[in-house]
């Protein structure tokens, strides 16, 4: 064969080589960038809810999708980093909980879709424009915290039935716990509560908080927050410590030594934020996926805390727990 020729006919059986090469790279697994308000050990349930779900899904981390996991730890500075990382890394979807988180996440990307699994007022914090239509690039799941004081109340004094003097202990830096905040203000004028705030922006600022009761109050209402929520078993020993029975909206706040708790089941509105994800991986867009509201809510007490604080919760009450620690 003539070296001319020889050289035509290699060229001809190596030019496909090139493209077969390409075709069998793998394509690059879409990427969920998690951003958690608090840290991951606080995280641990909500975090396995979602992966769970997806998994379910047919979205398996690993494999079919790619997570990468940062950690706000109660700290706005850190969400804005975060959600700033997220941006340079090109993430398919952002997802978060919390006002605060989602607000950094919204103000950092309007391209990237971002999907909350919990939210206070989601129109109220100018999240998305209604809850039926988004608008944007942000949709998830209402976790209506403040619309539910008066009942909290109503349960801690079943098992407070002497409360006259109510501390709430909330973050005042974040908006929505403000108004959570007001709004057990109101509920307690409603029953006739004195009303003793402990304010706070930073994990530092609690333990002070808590040494200016001195006797002040009979019980004590913590306001759900990422700062908050970092700090919990903190929160409850000093609560303890001040013989002050708590009331939270979170399960996860009683595991860790609260009394009791009433609200939105979390693990599940995380189950459900898996959802959204996938059906935004598979091609909706944010601003036509409605917000949604919770339909699981719990009331979970903790009778080794009511013990050591020398309480007896009613029987009628234990019945219509959900769960009950001892």
């Amino acid at each position: 064969m003539k070296r001319r020729e020889f050289l035509a006919l290699l060229g001809g059986v190596v030019a496909p080589w090139p493209l077969a090469t390409r075709a069998q790279q793998p394509s690059k697994l879409p990427t969920i960038g998690f951003l958690g308000q608090s840290t991951r050990s606080a995280a641990t349930e909500w975090t396995a809810a979602f992966v769970q779900r997806l998994r379910e899904l047919g979205r398996i981390e690993g494999r079919t999708i790619t997570i990468e996991y940062r950690w706000g730890e109660g700290r706005e500075e850190r969400f804005a980093e975060i959600a700033a990382e997220f941006v340079r890394l090109n993430v398919d979807i952002i997802v978060t909980s919390g006002t605060p988180a989602v607000v950094a996440a919204k103000q950092a990307t309007t391209v990237i879709p971002i999907v909350f699994a919990a939210a206070g007022d989601p129109v109220g914090a100018g999240l998305v424009a209604s809850l039926a239509r988004p608008g944007g690039n942000v949709t998830g799941l209402s976790a209506q915290t403040a619309d539910l004081a008066a009942k909290r109340l109503e349960i801690l004094r079943e098992v407070v039935p002497g409360l006259r003097r109510l501390a709430i202990l909330s973050n005042v830096g974040n908006r929505l716990a403000v108004l959570e905040m007001r709004e057990v203000q109101a509920a307690a004028s409603t029953l006739r509560l004195e009303v003793v705030t402990l304010e706070i922006q930073r994990g530092e600022d609690i333990a002070a908080a808590f040494d200016t009761l001195k006797g002040r109050a009979d019980a004590l209402y913590v306001v759900s927050d990422p700062i908050v929520n970092a700090n919990r078993l903190r929160i409850n020993t000093l609560a303890l410590g001040a013989r002050l029975p708590t009331m939270h909206s979170l399960r996860e706040y009683v595991e860790a030594g609260g009394l009791m708790s009433y609200g939105p089941n979390f693990p599940d509105l995380w189950r459900r934020a898996a959802d959204f994800v996938d059906k935004i991986l598979s091609g909706m867009k944010p601003a036509d996926t409605p917000v949604e509201q919770p339909i699981k809510f719990d009331l979970v007490i903790n009778l080794i805390t009511a013990k050591a604080l020398g309480l007896t919760v009613p029987p009628m009450l234990l019945a219509r727990a959900d769960e009950v620690i001892e």
